[in-house]
C-alpha cells in the first residue's frame, strides 16, 4: 500500500489553499512568512498537482504584458489529505479534542474543495 506524504512545505500550501483560496505563487510566497521562496513555489506547485494535491488555471493578463498567472487551488483529494494529516497530528499529540475538531472541519469542508468546483 502507497502511503500519501506530505511535506512540509506541502502542508503549508494546501493549508493557505485552504484557509484562503485560489491563490497564486506568489501570493503564497508573501503569507508564508518567509517559509516559502519565489525559487522554489513552483517547483513544489508542479509536484503537488502531478501527485493530484492542487489543481491550477490560467488568468490572461488583462493589459497583454507577460505570460498569463496561474491560480492555484487544493483538489478534494489534497484538502482531505491535509485533514487527514491534521487529525492525525492531533491525535499523536495526544490532544484528542483537537483531533476531533480536525476531524469535524474534514467532514465540513466547503462544498467547492470537495466538488472542485471554484
Amino acid at each position: 500500500m502507497n502511503i500519501p506524504r506530505l511535506s512540509s512545505k506541502e502542508a503549508l500550501i494546501l493549508k493557505l489553499i485552504i484557509g484562503k483560496g485560489e491563490m497564486y505563487g506568489l501570493e503564497l510566497v508573501a503569507e508564508s512568512n518567509g517559509e516559502l521562496k519565489r525559487g522554489t513555489v513552483y517547483v513544489t506547485l508542479g509536484r503537488m498537482a502531478d501527485k493530484g494535491y492542487v489543481e491550477s488555471r490560467t488568468i490572461p493578463q488583462d493589459d497583454g504584458s507577460g505570460m498569463p498567472k496561474r491560480l492555484f487551488r487544493a483538489t478534494a483529494y489534497g484538502a482531505r489529505l491535509f485533514g487527514a494529516l491534521e487529525f492525525a497530528s492531533a491525535f499523536v499529540a495526544g490532544d484528542h479534542s483537537a483531533g476531533e475538531e480536525t476531524a469535524a472541519r474534514v467532514l465540513t469542508f466547503p462544498p467547492r474543495l470537495l466538488t472542485g468546483g471554484a
